[in-house]
């Protein structure tokens, strides 16, 4: 999934993401936890979305100069979607959004956003979401967002 580019799929849907060969936190991690699910079970894996704020610094830190300047001066809040599953007898992040280094199948993947309010989702991830989203974000300001993450996503740098 890491390997994947990030970028949203024209149809929204993990089928749509396995066709176009890119994905966002959103279908990555259906996909992910739906995968997981069926060939390891004991992973339990569960999707959890996090509303968190996103300021200029910290996105440049993350992703660069070119999405930072798509982020507000005062910032913007955002719902990112990951996965926990249970490894070893411990429940421990996964966040497959971005390229990185291979997992090695023993500790988290960090994620890719700061820290927020977390919501474990329940039988409709997809309306969940959308309503969380609804809640809390300015679509006209998370869309840019999004699209300057597409253009530059794959640069992501957890090693701060």
């Amino acid at each position: 999934m890491r390997a994947l580019p990030y970028g949203r799929p024209s149809d929204r849907t993990v089928v749509g993401m396995l066709r176009e060969r890119r994905g966002t936190c959103s279908t990555k991690h259906l996909f992910l936890a739906e995968a997981l699910a069926e060939r390891f079970p004991e992973t339990a894996p569960l999707i959890v979305h996090r509303v968190y704020t996103l300021d200029r610094t910290r996105a440049r830190d993350l992703f660069g100069a070119t999405v930072a300047d798509a982020v507000p001066e005062h910032g913007l809040v955002d719902v990112h979607r990951y996965i926990t599953i249970t490894l070893k007898g411990e429940r421990i992040v996964i966040d497959a959004t971005f390229p990185g280094p291979a997992w090695d199948r023993q500790s988290p993947l960090p994620l890719a956003c700061g820290p927020g309010q977390d919501y474990p989702a329940g039988d409709d991830p997809e309306a969940e979401k959308r309503a969380l989203e609804e809640q809390h974000c300015d679509h006209t300001i998370r869309e840019p967002f999004i699209a300057a993450l597409a253009e530059n996503g794959s640069g992501l740098r957890l090693d701060l």
